[in-house]
């Protein structure tokens, strides 16, 4: 199964949008050449979620781009998205995997090297690891901050690709390049973005120049 093109996944906000819509942004995103989108949003019921979904794939599909729906595998596998990423509250990976085979992608979420392995025997196709940097669009972070150390350490423990996450900017993504990570998660740093377009191929450069 080939690896799934995670040199930067572009996670939704709706809040952090405004005044612009999440398709808005995307849509954007996708144009400059973003090769992943994940939709949050915590606070959406299922419905809204599933709505959500089957609005922004003809967009995303139009783009040859992947959509992964955050937290909920119901609404990923109804509504057609490429795959879903699992945090650690959620359906466990070996679950998610037995009803959802390859190439449905399972993100999971640790920067715990042993748990990434596991995940990775279980049928994880990435690990999001972080807080790299810390964060404030993830109140349940609070103030972690791994660093880019844990990060590679992660990286290089596991042959699915980690995507760094966290804190991740324009100005400090080279640092995650810097790291054997495949590629870097992002919601701020576009949702708020003044040029969404600019900030997409700033957050790509470091990536496609190791290539």
């Amino acid at each position: 199964m080939n690896a799934p093109d995670l040199r930067l996944i572009v996670i939704t906000d709706a809040s952090l949008a405004l005044p612009r819509t999440v398709a808005d942004v995307v849509a954007v995103a996708l144009g400059q050449g973003a090769p992943c989108i994940q939709l949050r949003d915590k606070n959406a019921n299922a419905r809204e979620l599933f709505d959500q979904a089957k609005a922004l794939l003809p967009l995303v599909r139009a783009h040859g781009a992947s959509l992964i729906i955050n937290d909920r595998l119901d609404i990923a596998l109804l509504a057609g998205a490429d795959g879903v990423h699992l945090g650690p509250d959620d359906l466990p990976v070996a679950d998610a995997r037995r009803i959802a085979p390859a190439p449905f992608i399972i993100g999971h979420s640790t920067d715990d090297p042993a748990a990434a392995r596991q995940a990775e025997r279980d049928g994880a196709s990435y690990i999001g690891c972080g807080a790299v940097f810390g964060t404030t669009s993830k109140p349940d972070a609070g103030d972690e901050s791994i660093g880019v150390g844990r990060l590679d350490e992660v990286a290089r423990a596991v042959r699915i690709p980690v995507v760094g996450i966290g804190g991740i900017t324009t100005n400090n993504v080279a640092l995650v390049a810097g790291t054997a990570a495949a590629g870097a998660a992002v919601i701020g740093a576009i949702m708020t973005a003044r040029d969404t377009a600019s900030a997409v191929r700033s957050l790509l450069a470091p990536f496609d120049a190791r290539a």
